[in-house]
């Protein structure tokens, strides 16, 4: 699913349209776009981006993105594409940090986090959104996410069940780039709930606990007494009391070393490759559908981009 900063300031107004719990609906993923240093009015971001990428992911993105603007414009309201987010450091190591170069730049990935966030501040649908009297500003939420969290249904892995409108300009374009809406919105929903599953098997994977003991040692030695990596991240990276980020990048660098020097790097690369085929095989039908879905999708999407929609 498209995650777009305009949901990112919007939490109480969606509360009522759209909230995630069990047996109710999901919740909207925000991240940030491209709006950084946009105003109402300009496109930025959307001349320069409107190619076919050679990325699967990136083409079916902006497809989508440049459909949710078409249908925005349509019922009368402005929208601006966003690029897709690029993963976070949490996202980007869920296990243990193992990129030297990546973390003598970025620590653990809080100077990231920041940067998104300002951009979210400046983005242009943000900015857009905050402009608008009250009524008109849960209209445009409506027109976008749909007016009832009803139409679409999917039950997760762990028994919740999450639902989302098949209306509004996010359904909307979904529905004319994958057809399937039913198939999609499950297709989509179940497999990222795989990628936590995932990421909760390899932690508790007694292999990827043995591997950790060395590198906790080696961390020590360093002067870095953590006994695994999460406390290590969580150290440095807690919001109510941030770290000098040159701080942070000497952790995070330290942590790095250790995992390369020993075998955790290595036993959680595998586990991880074990256990996505693990899931796959566990379920199969959300997975080949979503790969599916994709792969259909591609050619309408580059026709999408070239016809400028």
């Amino acid at each position: 699913m498209p995650r777009r900063t305009l949901l990112l300031l919007t939490a109480a107004l969606l509360a009522a349209t759209l909230t995630g719990c069990a047996d109710g609906t999901s919740s909207p993923e925000a991240a940030p776009g491209t709006g950084a240093g946009a105003t109402p009015g300009s496109d930025t971001g959307a001349g320069t981006a409107r190619r076919v990428s050679d990325d699967p992911a990136q083409t079916l993105h902006l497809a989508e993105q440049l459909l949710i603007k078409s249908c925005m414009e349509k019922r009368g309201y402005e929208y601006w594409v966003e690029q897709r987010p690029a993963a976070d450091g949490a996202a980007r190591f869920p296990y243990v940090v193992d990129d030297p170069a990546w973390a003598a730049r970025h620590g653990y990935g809080t100077d990231l986090y920041r940067a998104r966030q300002e951009e979210a501040r400046r983005d242009p649908n943000q900015r857009y959104f905050r402009s608008m009297p009250a009524d008109r500003a849960a209209a445009l939420v409506g027109a976008l996410n749909g007016p009832q969290p009803t139409g679409l249904s999917a039950r997760l892995p762990n028994g919740i069940r999450v639902t989302h409108s098949d209306r509004g300009c996010e359904a909307e374009a979904e529905r004319a780039l994958y057809k399937d809406l039913p198939a999609w919105f499950r297709a989509t929903r179940v497999t990222d709930s795989l990628g936590g599953m995932r990421v909760g098997l390899v932690l508790n994977d007694k292999r990827y606990k043995a591997a950790v003991a060395p590198w906790a040692r080696c961390m020590k030695a360093k002067g870095h007494p953590y006994p695994n990596p999460a406390e290590a991240r969580a150290a440095a990276t807690r919001p109510d009391k941030p770290w000098p980020h040159t701080k942070e990048v000497q952790l995070a660098s330290a942590e790095a070393d250790c995992a390369g020097a020993g075998e955790l790097a290595a036993v959680a690369k595998s586990l991880d490759t074990e256990y996505r085929a693990e899931l796959r095989r566990r379920y199969p039908g959300p997975t080949s559908d979503l790969d599916r879905l994709k792969r259909e999708a591609l050619p309408r999407a580059r026709a999408i981009i070239t016809r400028g929609d």
